[in-house]
């Protein structure tokens, strides 16, 4: 298969969220992700007969159920960054907004509530330390896979069994194709704004 890189998938998405309704995205996601795990077991994903759950993985692994995730947040139509984003011209808005849904920009998670808990999902986007950024998602990411507290602690032990198929924060890097996103050696998050250990507001301020 031949990946576009550069295909914004609202171009086929037959709703208002690509993330699920885009068929050209769910392929992509599909044949990039079914590929060996550092154990040297295969990871194959199918497309999953329900449709809240995207894509699946049944094996003696065990049973994942997962859906698609944009990693890049426009900020859009959030109230609280109205004015940071008045202060971009149209044409970057709209750029941005094309960006964030080619396949570059975009990750599978586990989609299956368990015991009603939210999901990755759903909690890296409401929990007022991460607010959708996935640079901080990345660190909270890595910070589990050292068995360090972080503000998504909870929700990443749940899908622990998830990550532990990549045994560690290197292997998830790299089977998922971060590697832009840390440090050569893996040590470190390339943060998008200054870092201070999730004290300040996540969201971005200004436009520089």
């Amino acid at each position: 298969m031949i990946i576009d890189t550069l295909f914004d998938c609202t171009k086929d998405s037959t709703g208002p969220d690509p993330d699920g309704s885009s068929p050209t995205l769910c392929r992509y996601h599909q044949h990039l992700w079914s590929k060996p795990l550092p154990s040297g077991k295969r990871f194959d994903l199918l497309v999953s007969r329900d449709t809240r759950y995207y894509l699946s993985h049944r094996s003696e692994l065990g049973n994942f159920y997962l859906t698609s995730d944009c990693i890049i947040h426009t900020y859009r139509d959030w109230k609280r960054t109205r004015d940071t984003m008045e202060a971009l011209s149209q044409q970057e808005r709209d750029e941005l907004w094309s960006v964030g849904w080619v396949i570059g920009s975009c990750v599978i998670f586990p989609g299956k509530r368990i015991n009603g808990k939210h999901t990755i999902n759903e909690t890296r986007g409401c929990h007022n330390q991460i607010l959708d950024r996935f640079d901080l998602t990345l660190e909270c990411i890595r910070l589990h896979y050292t068995g360090q507290e972080n503000p998504l602690d909870d929700t990443l032990q749940t899908y622990g069994d998830f990550f532990k198929l990549f045994e560690t924060f290197q292997g998830y890097v790299d089977h998922f194709l971060l590697q832009d996103l840390v440090t050569s050696d893996y040590s470190e998050v390339k943060f998008y704004l200054p870092f201070d250990g999730f004290q300040s507001s996540p969201l971005p301020r200004y436009v520089t």
